[in-house]
């Protein structure tokens, strides 16, 4: 029995030595393993760009080269193409024309015999454009003094309203000023190098602050009439886009309505923006992205929501780019759900009101259902999911995949956030132009200017002419335009 004691007791021992060594092996390849998953996740990761992501399109620093065309493919002239419409500017009537220039041969240019004039003939005709030297009209109002033997005064009569409000800059080259700056993108340097080089005048940065100061005030009501409105909308498209104010980090938000476009600059991109705008009883649908905040508003006031769709393309392109091949398949299946949304999208007019919706029902369903079952799944030994994207993709599905469906039941309401991203895109041009503003004078002269341009823009309308208008009401007291179109 001793002999057998003596035997066994050593390999327990070294079994059990055995046991420790394989299972400090087994925690090394598992970490391995994870090291080596995270690695692959964070090279997936790494190659985000504009279309698996929602990172912009100017993030894409490496562009895939230009296909070659085809051998059979002649490369195509620049210009005009044979078989399609000439496009020629119109030419002025002869009530536009300033002056006239008229060139007549005297003698004939081959043989120098006489020429009978043939204004039955019509002649040829080439119009030309130019300003002139100094665009400019100067202007002085003189009040002269009276003396009033009755009152033993001097008496001048006062300037007119309009005189007094508009100071050294009259109407139009006040319009002139916002329109450079906010249409144009100018920077206040290129203005005043503009009024020096091209119109002879030398005038200060504080001075063009003070004349768009002028321009907000005459936009006050016109941006006031949408801010009011908005709440009444049934369906607002909202997205926003980082902004700086004296380097310090501000948001502009966009509010995107069938007629018009609102701007707000605001410090937060928290839900109470949304409530301060849209307040807490607003009816309508909200068109937006998968953004935090809009989550929030739509819990806290029951408010119906269309997540962008397009952005849900992107995050679900991810998921078939990372290396996990379950994860990938489970990606595969609901982008195939999704272009079958799009192919009875595009397909419209071959279906009747009834089916089209109807097929949109049933797409919806197959989607739904491809996000939240089969959902990949694995958990290390402490309960950890190893395949959280995958999860994270079902959570969403779960609790708002209805929410990307919205459109279908709600007329006008689009199944991406495109029309929002599109009005805020002149927005991020002027931002990396001017660097933002430096207070809340600035901000607020922003928001209004940015207002009238995306809204004339939508619109077809001359944001200098609605500027101008503008202007013109507030330096005579009259009523300010409006920039929601006329019922006619």
């Amino acid at each position: 029995m001793a002999n057998y004691d003596s035997i066994i007791e050593p390999l327990l021992k070294e079994i059990e030595s055995l046991r420790q060594e394989n299972q400090q092996l087994r925690e090394f390849v598992d970490n391995i393993n994870r090291e080596n998953q995270s690695l692959k996740e964070k090279l997936a990761a790494s190659k985000k760009n504009s279309r698996n992501s929602s990172k912009p399109p100017s993030s894409d620093f490496v562009k895939p080269p230009k296909p070659e065309p085809k051998a059979n493919e002649g490369k195509r002239k620049q210009g005009g193409q044979p078989g399609h419409p000439k496009h020629e500017r119109p030419l002025y009537t002869i009530d536009q024309i300033d002056n006239f220039h008229s060139y007549v041969y005297s003698s004939c240019p081959d043989c120098g015999g006489n020429v009978t004039l043939r204004l039955d003939i019509k002649p040829r005709r080439k119009q030309q454009l130019e300003i002139k030297e100094i665009p400019i009209v100067k202007e002085e109002h003189l009040c002269y003094a009276v003396w009033c033997e009755a009152c033993q005064k001097i008496h001048y009569k006062p300037f007119p309203e309009s005189v007094v409000k508009a100071g050294f800059f009259q109407e139009r080259i006040t319009a002139l000023v916002a329109y450079m700056k906010y249409v144009c993108h100018a920077s206040f340097s290129t203005i005043r190098k503009f009024f020096r080089d091209v119109l002879g005048e030398s005038i200060s940065r504080s001075f063009l602050r003070k004349v768009l100061e002028k321009v907000t005030s005459s936009l006050d009501d016109p941006y006031e009439e949408l801010l009011n409105r908005l709440p009444l909308e049934t369906v607002v498209n909202v997205d926003e886009t980082g902004h700086k104010n004296k380097g310090k980090k501000f948001w502009t938000w966009v509010f995107r309505a069938e007629l018009y476009v609102l701007f707000k600059i605001d410090k937060t991109r928290s839900t109470q923006v949304l409530i301060d705008v849209l307040g807490e009883s607003f009816n309508g649908a909200l068109g937006c992205d998968y953004f935090s905040s809009y989550q929030s508003y739509m819990r806290r006031f029951s408010t119906v929501l269309q997540f962008c769709i397009a952005h849900l393309i992107r995050d679900v392109r991810f998921l078939t780019n990372l290396p996990d091949k379950e994860t990938k398949a489970y990606g595969e299946r609901i982008l195939a759900g999704i272009r079958e949304l799009f192919r009875i999208i595009h397909n419209r007019d071959s279906f009747s009101k009834a089916s089209f919706r109807t097929a949109l029902e049933q797409v919806k369903q197959v989607i739904i259902a491809a996000a939240t079952t089969n959902v990949p799944s694995l958990l290390d030994k402490n309960g950890k999911e190893l395949k959280r994207r995958a999860k994270n993709m079902a959570d969403r599905f779960r609790k708002h995949g209805e929410a990307y469906f919205t459109f279908i039941t709600t007329p006008g309401m689009d199944p991406t956030n495109n029309i929002a991203e599109q009005a805020v895109r002149f927005i991020v041009i002027d931002r990396h132009i001017t660097q933002g503003t430096r207070g809340q004078a600035g901000r607020k002269t922003a928001e209004r200017l940015w207002t009238v341009v995306g809204t004339c823009q939508l619109q077809g309308r001359s944001a200098f002419n609605f500027i101008l208008e503008a202007v013109h009401a507030y330096f005579h007291g009259h009523p300010s335009p409006s920039l929601l179109p006329s019922p006619t």
